[in-house]
Parts: structure tokens; C-alpha cells; sequence
């Protein structure tokens, strides 16, 4: 068993999509990045590269290489799926904290842990997905980004 911790934040713009989870979420923001910025995609991708001992997600898939330019950060969390089981390792249980002031995201819960589910290849109760806010403080509370948490267990095959 080993254990891993991801965290990722973006900073919140103008005219760009905002995904989380693979989800499009209706907003008049989105996250600024390489890629989608998917923020809690990129926060698990930490966490399991993290409980391997295989760096992060910028030297696996470095901001500098065209390759990765707006891609579906759901295709990156698929191909760290696959490293952890090459390495003999599945998902034992996940738990996730979205950290956004807006928009309200309970809805759209259920369908990113079904996302993340099926890309690990785990059952849906493996995978905990939650989301708060820091009521008007910080960089998230301000509204200015949106930040995630993950928590990791990966045991042996």
C-alpha cells in the first residue's frame, strides 16, 4: 500500500471553458492552463505519481511541449492509470476537495466520479469527490481561482 497527496490550482478567466472532472461546467469562467486546467484531474494525476515515486504531472507532461496543448486532461489521468498498473498498483480509495467560491458544483458530483471511476478503473465507492468553499477568503474565496485536493491509496494487485 502507498500513499499519495495532489494539489493543483488555476487561475480563473475570461473566455475559456471550465472543466472539472471532465465535465464542462456552464460558467462565465474557466481555468487558465496548458492544457484544460482541469484542477482535480491534475490533482489526482499528483497523488498517484506522488504514491509511486514518479515525480509530477509537469515532468510527465511538461508545459513546454506542444503535445499537450489544450488536451483533455482525462486522456493524461488514463495514461498515468496505465503507468500504476504497469507498476502493479490499483486504486484502494481516493478523497477529493474542489475549493470553489462559483460556481456551486454538487450537481455535477455524481458524473466526475464517474469519470475518475472509469478512467482508474475502480469502482464508483472508491472515489470521493467533494466540493466547499473558503467563504470569501484567500485566492479561491476571492474567486479569482478554483483549487483542488486529492488524497490517494493504491495497494498491490
Amino acid at each position: 500500500m502507498r500513499i499519495g497527496y495532489g494539489y493543483d490550482v488555476h487561475k480563473l478567466v475570461e473566455n475559456r471553458k471550465l472543466i472539472l472532472g471532465g465535465i464542462e461546467i456552464p460558467f462565465e469562467k474557466g481555468l487558465l492552463g496548458h492544457s484544460d486546467a482541469d484542477v482535480l484531474i491534475h490533482a489526482i494525476i499528483d497523488a498517484i505519481l506522488g504514491a509511486l515515486a514518479k515525480g509530477d504531472i509537469g515532468q510527465l507532461f511538461p508545459d513546454s511541449d506542444e503535445n499537450f496543448k489544450n488536451i483533455d486532461s482525462r486522456i493524461l489521468l488514463r495514461h498515468v492509470a496505465k503507468l500504476m498498473s504497469q507498476e502493479g498498483y490499483k486504486v484502494g480509495n481516493m478523497d477529493a476537495t474542489i475549493c470553489a467560491e462559483k460556481p456551486k458544483l454538487q450537481k455535477f458530483i455524481l458524473q466526475m466520479r464517474e469519470n475518475i471511476s472509469h478512467d482508474l478503473h475502480t469502482n464508483i465507492k472508491n472515489i470521493s469527490v467533494k466540493a466547499t468553499t473558503e467563504e470569501g477568503v484567500g485566492t479561491t474565496g476571492n474567486g479569482n481561482a478554483i483549487s483542488a485536493t486529492v488524497g490517494i491509496i493504491i495497494t498491490n494487485e
